[in-house]
Protein backbone atom coordinates (compact mmCIF):
# COMPACT_ATOMS: atom_id res chain seq x y z
CA UNK A 1 0.00 0.00 0.00
CA UNK A 2 0.87 3.48 -0.83
CA UNK A 3 2.21 5.70 1.89
CA UNK A 4 1.53 9.53 2.66
CA UNK A 5 3.76 11.60 4.56
CA UNK A 6 2.65 14.94 5.53
CA UNK A 7 6.68 16.67 5.20
CA UNK A 8 5.43 19.84 6.76
CA UNK A 9 7.70 20.69 10.04
CA UNK A 10 11.54 19.74 9.97
CA UNK A 11 11.02 16.42 12.01
CA UNK A 12 7.93 14.87 9.61
CA UNK A 13 10.54 16.46 7.00
CA UNK A 14 13.62 14.63 7.56
CA UNK A 15 10.43 11.09 8.16
CA UNK A 16 9.47 11.42 5.06
CA UNK A 17 12.97 12.29 2.53
CA UNK A 18 14.64 8.74 5.06
CA UNK A 19 11.21 7.55 3.98
CA UNK A 20 11.20 8.33 -0.04
CA UNK A 21 14.63 7.88 -0.18
CA UNK A 22 14.51 3.87 1.14
CA UNK A 23 11.51 3.25 -1.05
CA UNK A 24 14.04 5.07 -4.45
CA UNK A 25 16.72 2.90 -3.20
CA UNK A 26 14.55 -0.07 -4.01
CA UNK A 27 14.00 1.01 -7.45
CA UNK A 28 10.46 2.00 -6.27
CA UNK A 29 8.83 5.48 -7.70
CA UNK A 30 7.99 8.32 -5.45
CA UNK A 31 6.05 11.42 -5.86
CA UNK A 32 7.10 14.95 -4.63
CA UNK A 33 6.54 18.58 -4.36
CA UNK A 34 8.90 21.23 -6.36
CA UNK A 35 8.19 24.68 -7.30
CA UNK A 36 6.37 24.18 -10.09
CA UNK A 37 4.12 20.88 -9.71
CA UNK A 38 4.10 18.08 -8.48
CA UNK A 39 6.42 15.47 -9.32
CA UNK A 40 6.81 11.00 -9.75
CA UNK A 41 10.53 10.52 -9.19
CA UNK A 42 12.24 7.56 -10.00
CA UNK A 43 16.59 6.96 -9.61
CA UNK A 44 18.35 8.03 -12.50
CA UNK A 45 20.95 5.57 -12.59
CA UNK A 46 18.61 2.77 -12.29
CA UNK A 47 16.81 1.64 -15.93
CA UNK A 48 13.94 -0.61 -14.51
CA UNK A 49 12.82 1.99 -11.95
CA UNK A 50 12.72 4.72 -15.24
CA UNK A 51 10.74 2.02 -16.79
CA UNK A 52 8.60 1.91 -14.03
CA UNK A 53 8.14 5.50 -13.93
CA UNK A 54 7.53 5.78 -17.60
CA UNK A 55 4.38 2.57 -17.34
CA UNK A 56 2.92 4.23 -13.55
CA UNK A 57 2.47 7.62 -16.13
CA UNK A 58 1.28 5.59 -19.18
CA UNK A 59 3.98 7.10 -21.39
CA UNK A 60 6.72 5.83 -24.36
CA UNK A 61 10.30 6.10 -23.90
CA UNK A 62 10.33 8.75 -26.49
CA UNK A 63 9.32 11.31 -24.14
CA UNK A 64 12.62 11.18 -21.48
CA UNK A 65 12.56 12.70 -18.10
CA UNK A 66 14.25 15.39 -16.57
CA UNK A 67 16.89 14.93 -14.17
CA UNK A 68 16.00 17.15 -10.64
CA UNK A 69 19.79 17.92 -8.94
CA UNK A 70 20.24 19.68 -5.49
CA UNK A 71 22.94 21.74 -6.88
CA UNK A 72 24.18 23.80 -9.50
CA UNK A 73 27.58 22.13 -9.33
CA UNK A 74 25.89 18.56 -10.45
CA UNK A 75 25.60 20.21 -13.63
CA UNK A 76 28.96 19.41 -14.74
CA UNK A 77 28.73 15.71 -13.72
CA UNK A 78 26.07 15.38 -16.18
CA UNK A 79 26.39 17.27 -19.07
CA UNK A 80 29.88 17.81 -21.22
CA UNK A 81 30.29 20.77 -23.57
CA UNK A 82 28.37 23.33 -21.35
CA UNK A 83 27.76 26.25 -23.42
CA UNK A 84 28.74 29.97 -21.31
CA UNK A 85 25.29 31.24 -22.21
CA UNK A 86 23.52 27.88 -19.93
CA UNK A 87 25.75 28.95 -17.33
CA UNK A 88 24.13 32.34 -17.16
CA UNK A 89 20.82 30.93 -17.26
CA UNK A 90 21.29 28.05 -14.64
CA UNK A 91 23.57 31.35 -12.31
CA UNK A 92 20.28 33.29 -13.20
CA UNK A 93 17.33 31.08 -12.58
CA UNK A 94 18.74 27.73 -10.64
CA UNK A 95 16.93 27.10 -7.99
CA UNK A 96 13.87 27.82 -10.04
CA UNK A 97 11.81 26.57 -12.75
CA UNK A 98 14.25 26.55 -16.20
CA UNK A 99 15.43 23.18 -17.16
CA UNK A 100 18.22 23.19 -19.49
CA UNK A 101 18.53 20.20 -22.26
CA UNK A 102 22.28 19.85 -22.57
CA UNK A 103 24.62 16.90 -24.25
CA UNK A 104 24.96 13.93 -21.66
CA UNK A 105 28.45 12.98 -20.22
CA UNK A 106 28.90 9.70 -22.33
CA UNK A 107 30.32 7.60 -19.86
CA UNK A 108 27.03 7.81 -17.58
CA UNK A 109 25.50 4.04 -16.99
CA UNK A 110 21.98 5.38 -16.96
CA UNK A 111 18.88 5.10 -19.69
CA UNK A 112 16.12 7.35 -19.67
CA UNK A 113 14.60 6.63 -22.78
CA UNK A 114 15.03 7.70 -26.06
CA UNK A 115 17.43 10.93 -25.35
CA UNK A 116 19.67 11.52 -28.53
CA UNK A 117 22.60 11.63 -26.44
CA UNK A 118 21.37 14.59 -24.55
CA UNK A 119 20.08 14.98 -20.82
CA UNK A 120 17.21 17.85 -19.41
CA UNK A 121 18.73 19.17 -16.06
CA UNK A 122 16.74 21.70 -13.25
CA UNK A 123 17.20 22.36 -9.59
CA UNK A 124 13.47 22.77 -7.97
CA UNK A 125 13.52 25.56 -5.65
CA UNK A 126 11.47 23.30 -3.11
CA UNK A 127 12.16 22.40 0.33
CA UNK A 128 11.09 19.00 0.42
CA UNK A 129 12.32 18.57 -3.34
CA UNK A 130 15.71 19.57 -2.28
CA UNK A 131 16.26 17.81 1.29
CA UNK A 132 14.97 14.69 -0.52
CA UNK A 133 17.70 14.97 -3.73
CA UNK A 134 20.63 16.31 -1.25
CA UNK A 135 20.02 12.80 0.02
CA UNK A 136 19.48 10.06 -3.29
CA UNK A 137 21.41 12.68 -5.59
CA UNK A 138 20.29 12.86 -9.09
CA UNK A 139 16.67 12.16 -9.64
CA UNK A 140 14.71 10.87 -12.99
CA UNK A 141 11.30 13.28 -12.28
CA UNK A 142 8.39 13.92 -14.57
CA UNK A 143 4.96 15.86 -13.81
CA UNK A 144 2.93 13.09 -11.65
CA UNK A 145 0.22 13.00 -13.51
CA UNK A 146 -1.18 10.08 -16.10
CA UNK A 147 0.07 11.06 -19.83
CA UNK A 148 -2.36 13.44 -21.24
CA UNK A 149 -3.96 14.44 -17.77
CA UNK A 150 -3.57 18.20 -16.13
CA UNK A 151 -0.24 18.17 -13.82
CA UNK A 152 -0.83 17.44 -9.89
CA UNK A 153 -0.77 20.27 -7.68
CA UNK A 154 -1.05 18.38 -4.29
CA UNK A 155 -0.12 15.24 -3.52
CA UNK A 156 -3.90 14.24 -3.29
CA UNK A 157 -4.22 15.11 -6.91
CA UNK A 158 -1.46 12.99 -7.32
CA UNK A 159 -2.14 9.95 -5.66
CA UNK A 160 -5.70 10.17 -7.74
CA UNK A 161 -3.95 9.66 -10.89
CA UNK A 162 -1.02 7.50 -10.36
CA UNK A 163 -2.59 5.45 -7.44
CA UNK A 164 -1.02 2.49 -5.72
CA UNK A 165 1.80 2.82 -8.51
CA UNK A 166 3.63 5.10 -6.66
CA UNK A 167 5.43 3.32 -3.07
CA UNK A 168 5.25 7.30 -1.35
CA UNK A 169 3.32 10.44 -1.85
CA UNK A 170 5.47 13.40 0.08
CA UNK A 171 2.70 15.87 0.86
CA UNK A 172 4.43 19.29 0.94
CA UNK A 173 0.90 21.30 0.54
CA UNK A 174 -0.14 22.58 -2.74
CA UNK A 175 2.17 23.61 -5.24
CA UNK A 176 3.09 26.98 -5.55
CA UNK A 177 3.64 27.70 -8.89
CA UNK A 178 1.31 25.53 -10.88
CA UNK A 179 3.11 26.28 -14.23
CA UNK A 180 5.69 23.70 -15.63
CA UNK A 181 9.06 24.92 -15.74
CA UNK A 182 10.56 26.45 -19.57
CA UNK A 183 12.65 24.18 -21.53
CA UNK A 184 15.70 25.56 -23.09
CA UNK A 185 17.91 23.66 -25.99
CA UNK A 186 21.51 24.46 -25.00
CA UNK A 187 22.98 22.49 -27.37
CA UNK A 188 23.54 24.83 -29.94
CA UNK A 189 25.29 27.71 -30.45
CA UNK A 190 22.49 29.79 -29.59
CA UNK A 191 19.39 28.79 -27.08
CA UNK A 192 16.31 27.68 -28.37
CA UNK A 193 12.95 27.33 -25.81
CA UNK A 194 11.32 24.22 -26.42
CA UNK A 195 8.60 24.33 -23.96
CA UNK A 196 7.17 27.81 -22.92
CA UNK A 197 6.57 27.74 -18.97
CA UNK A 198 7.50 29.58 -16.08
CA UNK A 199 9.90 32.09 -17.26
CA UNK A 200 9.01 34.70 -20.05
CA UNK A 201 10.79 34.08 -23.34
CA UNK A 202 12.38 37.52 -23.13
CA UNK A 203 13.90 37.04 -19.55
CA UNK A 204 15.59 33.73 -21.19
CA UNK A 205 17.34 35.68 -23.95
CA UNK A 206 18.33 38.58 -21.27
CA UNK A 207 20.14 36.38 -19.36
CA UNK A 208 21.55 34.61 -21.91
CA UNK A 209 22.91 37.49 -23.80
CA UNK A 210 23.09 39.85 -21.45
CA UNK A 211 23.61 43.72 -23.19
CA UNK A 212 27.65 43.79 -23.74
CA UNK A 213 29.77 47.33 -23.68
CA UNK A 214 30.00 48.98 -26.94
CA UNK A 215 34.03 49.07 -27.22
CA UNK A 216 34.22 51.55 -29.73
CA UNK A 217 31.53 54.23 -27.87
CA UNK A 218 33.27 57.38 -26.91
CA UNK A 219 33.56 57.47 -23.36
CA UNK A 220 31.40 60.37 -21.39
CA UNK A 221 33.42 63.13 -20.84
CA UNK A 222 35.05 63.64 -17.31
CA UNK A 223 33.03 66.55 -15.25
CA UNK A 224 34.60 70.17 -15.18
CA UNK A 225 35.28 69.78 -11.20
CA UNK A 226 37.66 66.11 -12.40
CA UNK A 227 40.80 65.61 -10.55
CA UNK A 228 42.39 65.26 -13.64
CA UNK A 229 41.68 69.25 -14.99
CA UNK A 230 45.00 71.05 -14.61
CA UNK A 231 44.95 73.44 -11.99
CA UNK A 232 44.42 77.04 -12.44
CA UNK A 233 47.11 79.41 -11.77
CA UNK A 234 46.36 81.36 -8.34
CA UNK A 235 45.28 84.99 -8.66
CA UNK A 236 48.07 87.20 -7.06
Amino acid sequence: MSSVIDCSGPDALAEGTRFAAAALRRGEIVVLPTDTVYGVAADAFSAPAVQLLFEAKGRGRDVPPPVLVPEPRTLDGLATDVPAYARRLVEEFWPGPLTVVLQAQPTLLWDLGETNGTVAIRMPDDEVALALLRETGPLAVTSANLHGQPAALSAADAKEQLGENVAVYLDGGPARGGVASTIVDCTKERPIILRRGAIEDADVYAAADPPQADPSAEPDPAPASDATDPPRPARP
